[in-house]
């Protein structure tokens, strides 16, 4: 980030360059704008059965337990089967789930058991899939654009959250529920075409990790014997006669050679230590715990009834200002997201971006105008999306390909339980004290513990995301030996 910064717009190189991950980002940004409808819906149709915040309360419990329970198991299952076979199949899972939801809605169904339960049973094959599906874009595209392409997800993402529920409410007035439903079967077939389309994806062994390495030593397969010699650039690189190019992580030696789990029947066995990567290597942890400490601790959008209340009126059109404040703070940053993603310093923009959304939410609970508080949601929109695109790069380079399920599962949970456990902490505080005490208190330590996760993990602070090439896919088990000396010596 050293020089003159130039502001770039959204990097679309991943679109131009890349066929299968135009056509995932296609399928994926379609069935994100049918989800998004989906879950308007039933939400809507869970008050109309019961016309109770604990009915629609019950909706968090059947998304929330089936991902828990279930995202851990996606991430061991995409570490030992096909990725793209899995995604396939689970997405059919959640296109007859979707359509059984349009037949429930056109039978006139007035069980919320009935719709609870369908709904439940939508997200555990969300969460069987979603480990696999987070590593698609670090095995379709070159490595200096694997954080545009996330980018560009997310973007995608925001677009979604922004006209999807207008869409829905469009959509319900009009033609009631069965059309909303009926309209997400159709994204998620859109979704399963993408994927089709897509090539065969299996895990695969071998040794280091998918970043660069500070050492610049790379193996080379010739004649069925390794040699070792230096990576021009010092990095990754592909080796001559289609072997690769594995960089050294450690200015120590390079790792000793991993097992490459056996195969049996299109499956192979999952390398072991694969939860344990996290713990040992320091930029994973490090990422994870700045996401983590972030949502837990400053989540506002339990809040936004609340301040509304206090110091708005409590008008219906505030409260919807204030999500699509977040959202256009997403979208902007994410077209702007090419600045960013060319910046290689990718732990420390995740840090400074944790930094800026923990300090604009206790702006936002000290804000007196209203046009003061939407700025300060659209600056936390912002450095949310610079943080989720910074982290997911972060941690599918680091994370060999032998590991990239379990890993991705593990961030896909704290992703999905920390903002919903953030929320409910800030409900709980503010109900003991205030809403604005509890954002403010909620920033402030935000603000603090990432600073601490900053000031104690130098590997995550130094490090840079690779600047050339495409990623490692042989990238293997790291022996608990080299571990702590490979995660600790990463520039």
């Amino acid at each position: 980030m050293s020089g003159r910064i130039r502001v770039r717009f959204l990097d679309t190189r991943p679109l131009r360059g890349s066929q299968p991950f135009r056509d995932l980002w296609i399928g994926t940004s379609v069935s994100q704008l049918g989800g998004q409808i989906g879950n308007v819906a039933v939400l809507a149709q869970v008050w109309d059965l019961t016309g109770s915040p604990v009915g629609t309360g019950a909706i968090g419990l059947a998304t929330g337990l089936p991902m828990l329970l279930f995202g851990l198991l996606g991430g061991a299952l995409a570490d030992t089967v096909d990725r793209r076979a899995l995604v396939r199949a689970t997405t059919t899972g959640q296109l007859l789930v979707a359509a059984a939801l349009c037949a429930q809605a056109l039978a006139h169904n007035r069980n919320v058991l009935l719709l609870l339960a369908l709904v439940a049973l939508a997200t555990v094959f969300s969460a069987l899939g979603a480990p696999a599906r987070r590593t698609f874009p670090v095995r379709l595209l070159p490595g200096d654009q694997v954080a545009a392409g996330l980018a560009l997800t997310n973007v995608s993402f925001q677009a979604a959250m922004l006209a999807g529920p207008a869409a829905a409410g469009l959509i319900i007035a009009r033609w009631d529920f069965p059309a909303a439903y009926g309209i997400q079967a159709v994204a998620m077939a859109v979704s399963m075409l993408a994927v089709i389309r897509l090539p065969a994806m299996r895990p695969e062994g071998g040794e280091g990790t998918a970043s660069e390495g500070g050492g610049g030593w790379r193996r080379r397969a010739k004649g069925g014997v390794f040699g070792l010699g230096p990576a021009k650039g010092g990095g990754l690189g592909r080796a001559k006669g289609g072997g690769r190019a594995l960089a050294k992580v450690s200015a120590a030696g390079p790792l000793r050679g991993g097992r490459r789990g056996p195969e049996r029947g299109g499956r192979r066995r999952a390398e072991r230590g694969g939860w344990r990567i996290v713990l040992r290597r320091p930029t994973l942890w490090g990422s994870m715990a700045t996401d983590l400490a972030a949502t837990l601790l400053a989540m506002p959008v339990a809040l936004f009834p609340l301040v509304n209340e206090i110091r708005f009126g409590g008008n219906p059109r505030t409260l919807g200002l204030f999500l699509s404040a977040v959202a256009v703070g997403g979208i902007t940053a994410g077209l702007l997201s090419g600045t960013v993603t060319r910046w290689r310093r990718g732990g420390l923009v995740q840090l400074s971006a944790a930094v800026v959304w923990g300090l604009a939410l206790a702006g936002f609970g000290l804000a007196g105008p209203l046009w003061l508080a939407l700025g300060c949601l659209a600056a936390a929109g912002a450095a949310d999306t610079v943080s989720v695109v910074t982290r997911s790069a972060l941690v599918q380079w680091e994370t060999p390909d032998a590991y990239r399920g379990r890993v991705s599962s593990v961030e896909h949970v704290i992703g999905v339980a920390g903002p919903e456990l953030g929320n409910f902490r800030g409900g709980l505080l503010a109900s003991a004290t205030s809403a604005p005490f509890s954002l403010v208190l909620g920033g402030v330590s935000a603000v603090l513990a990432v600073l601490a996760v900053a000031a104690t993990n130098a590997p995550l602070r130094a490090y840079r995301t690779p600047s050339h090439g495409g990623a490692d896919t042989d990238a293997g088990p790291v022996p608990d030996a080299d571990l702590a000396v490979a995660s600790g010596q990463v520039p």
